[in-house]
C-alpha cells in the first residue's frame, strides 16, 4: 500500500489545533511520514475553521492554494462538517472529509485513498457527538514549553450567533483521571504550562459527575510535579461560581488570568444574544475573589440592532472595568443560526467604526495598566529569540499564547535567560500590548513565579521538548527548519505551518508560526 508523505495546515482555535496533533499522533503511530513543509507533501491534511465568514473564507482559500500547487486534499474540522459531500464536489482535488467527531478514523480514510486512487471518502457523522475518554496519541506543534489540553468537546448554549453547537455536537467532558494522565505525558516532555481548553471550560464535568468539577479538576492537576503553570481559558459567565475562583486565587499553580467572554453589557444586546444578562456581577466577583486576576473578554459590536445607545453603554461598561485585555470583534452574519434573520442587520461601515472607538478606549486602558507595570519584577515564560534586535520573547502569566501581550527581554548578562525556562524580568518600559525588560537574577529559594506559585527558575527544555512523551523513540522526520532561539536545551526538528489561532468564542486571528513535532503516546 502507499504511504504517502502527510503535510498539515491547521486553521482556527486552540481545540482544532489540539484535534490536528491527535490526527497527526494517530498518523505517526500508524507508520505514515509527517512533514510540516508543505512542498514536500504529497498529500496534504487541512484542518478547517468555519466559526464565522472569515475563518470560512480563509479555509477555501487554503484549499484552493493547495490545491493549485497540485496536493492531494485530505479536508478536516468545522468546514468539512459544515459543508460534507460539498467539498468534494468544488475541489476535485479533495480525496476525502472528515467531521469533527470522526478524527479518530483519519488513518482508516487515508489508508483507503491512498489505496485507491479513484476513490473518495466522506467520513462526516450527522451529529458530532462522539467522543473519546482514552488518552491518544499527540504530535505536539507548538513553540515553547506550553501545550493545550482540551478537556472536553462541543456546547450545550445557544447563542444566537454561535454556529458552534451545529459543528461540534452537545457538550461531552473528558474524565479527571483521563486528563490528569495525559498532563502527566506532557509534563513528562518537558511542557511546563498546560492550557485548558474547551468551548466553555467552566461547564466542565456536569455531564458525567452531575456538577461543575472544573474546581476540582485544576485541585488534581496541581498537583502533577514540574508543572509550573496552569491556565484555564473560555469562562462562561453564569457557570463562573465561588468554587472555580476560589480553586483559582488558592492554587499555587493555577495562573491568576480569567478569560470570560462578555459579549456586550446592555441587556437588550445580551437578550437578543441568548447571552447571560448582568456582566457586572461576574467581573465583580472575579475581583472580590481573586484580586490580582487579570480578566480578559470578548465583545460583538454591530448586533443585530443594536443602537448608539446600546454602543455607548459598552463603552461606559468597558471604561469602568477596565479590562486587562480586550478583543473586539465586528458582528459576523451567518444566515444559519438566528441572529443571520433577524431584523436591523447593521451597515459594515458602522460595524467598523465603533469598533474602531472602542478599541481607542481599550488602547488607552491597556496603556495606562502597563505602564503601572514599570519598576516591577515578573516572570516570563521564553518562548523565541529575535535574532534581528537581540532579545528574547515570552509571556507573563496573565497572557495566552497567540491572543494576549508579548514581554521582550533583554539578557544583559549572556546568561540568565535560556530558551523554554522562566526568567525573572524585571520591566523597563510598557506600551500599550507589549512589555520590555531586562532578566536579573534571583535567589531560586526566594523566587515566587509572578503569584503563580511557581519557580522562577523552572528548567523547562525547548518547544515543549523535542523528546517522546512515552520511552518510545520518536518517529518523527527530521524537517529541515532551525528551532527557534538559541539556547535550545532538546534536540528537535521544526517546519513551517500556517495557523489560525482564535482566542474565544468570537475570535479569528492569523498568524505565523514555527512548529516543533513531538510524538504524544501511553
Amino acid at each position: 500500500m502507499r504511504y504517502p508523505k502527510i503535510g498539515v495546515v491547521t486553521l482556527g482555535c486552540p481545540k482544532n489545533a489540539t484535534d490536528t496533533e491527535v490526527m497527526l499522533g494517530l498518523l505517526n503511530e500508524a507508520g505514515f511520514q509527517v512533514t510540516f513543509d508543505i512542498d514536500e507533501a504529497e498529500m496534504c491534511l487541512v484542518n478547517t475553521c468555519s466559526f464565522i465568514g472569515d475563518a470560512r473564507k480563509e479555509s477555501v482559500r487554503t484549499l484552493v492554494e493547495l490545491a493549485d500547487a497540485g496536493k492531494e486534499l485530505i479536508i478536516a474540522g468545522c468546514l468539512a462538517q459544515h459543508f460534507k459531500e460539498e467539498l468534494l464536489t468544488e475541489i476535485p482535488e479533495a480525496r476525502a472529509v472528515v467531521g469533527t467527531g470522526d478524527i479518530y478514523k483519519i488513518v482508516d480514510v487515508i489508508k483507503s485513498v491512498a489505496a485507491d486512487s479513484s476513490l473518495r471518502v466522506v467520513e462526516v457523522s450527522d451529529v458530532p457527538n462522539d467522543y473519546s475518554d482514552e488518552v491518544l496519541p499527540r504530535m505536539l506543534t507548538g513553540v515553547g514549553a506550553s501545550a493545550y489540553l482540551k478537556i472536553a468537546e462541543g456546547c450545550d448554549h445557544t447563542c444566537s450567533f454561535c454556529i458552534i453547537p451545529m459543528l461540534r455536537g452537545k457538550f461531552r467532558s473528558r474524565s479527571i483521571e483521563s486528563l490528569v494522565k495525559e498532563a502527566r505525558i506532557l509534563v513528562k516532555s518537558g511542557v511546563r504550562e498546560i492550557i485548558l481548553v474547551s468551548q466553555d471550560s467552566t461547564y466542565y464535568g456536569l455531564d458525567i459527575y452531575g456538577k461543575l468539577a472544573l474546581a476540582q479538576l485544576l485541585e488534581a492537576l496541581n498537583e502533577i510535579e514540574d508543572l509550573v503553570w496552569i491556565r484555564v481559558m473560555y469562562f462562561y459567565p453564569t457557570e463562573t461560581n465561588d468554587e472555580i475562583l476560589d480553586a483559582i486565587n488558592r492554587l499555587d499553580k493555577v495562573v491568576k488570568y480569567v478569560d470570560i467572554p462578555l459579549q456586550h453589557s446592555h441587556p437588550e444586546v445580551l437578550k437578543s444574544m441568548l447571552r447571560p444578562l448582568h456582566p457586572e456581577k461576574v467581573m465583580d466577583r472575579v475581583r472580590a475573589i481573586v484580586p490580582t486576576a487579570k480578566i480578559r473578554s470578548t465583545v460583538i459590536v454591530g448586533f443585530p440592532g443594536e443602537t448608539e445607545e446600546h454602543f455607548e453603554h459598552l463603552m461606559a461598561f468597558v471604561e469602568k472595568y477596565r479590562f486587562d485585555r480586550l478583543g473586539v470583534f465586528t458582528y459576523s452574519k451567518q444566515v444559519e443560526v438566528p441572529s443571520g434573520l433577524m431584523p436591523d442587520q447593521i451597515p459594515e461601515k458602522v460595524k467598523k467604526a465603533r469598533r474602531g472607538k472602542l478599541m481607542k478606549l481599550q488602547h488607552r486602558i491597556s496603556a495606562e495598566l502597563n505602564q503601572a507595570l514599570v519598576g516591577k519584577e515578573i516572570d516570563v515564560i521564553i518562548e523565541r529569540f529575535d535574532d534581528s534586535k537581540n532579545v528574547y520573547i515570552g509571556r507573563s502569566q496573565w497572557d495566552a499564547p497567540e491572543v494576549d501581550n508579548l514581554v521582550y527581554v533583554k539578557d544583559t548578562e549572556n546568561n540568565l535567560v535560556d530558551m523554554g525556562e522562566i526568567a525573572r524580568v524585571r520591566i523597563d518600559e510598557a506600551k500599550p500590548y507589549d512589555l520590555f525588560g531586562t532578566a536579573i537574577e534571583v535567589d531560586q529559594c526566594a523566587a515566587t513565579a509572578c503569584d503563580a506559585g511557581a519557580s522562577a527558575k523552572s528548567l523547562v527544555t525547548a518547544g515543549g521538548a523535542a523528546k517522546s512523551l512515552s520511552d518510545a523513540d520518536s518517529k518523527i522526520e527530521k524537517d529541515k527548519v532551525k528551532t527557534a532561539g538559541r539556547h535550545a536545551k532538546a534536540k528537535a526538528t521544526t517546519g513551517d505551518a500556517k495557523t489560525k489561532a482564535p482566542s474565544s468564542d468570537s475570535e479569528t486571528a492569523e498568524t505565523g508560526k514555527k512548529y516543533l513535532a513531538v510524538t504524544v503516546s501511553n
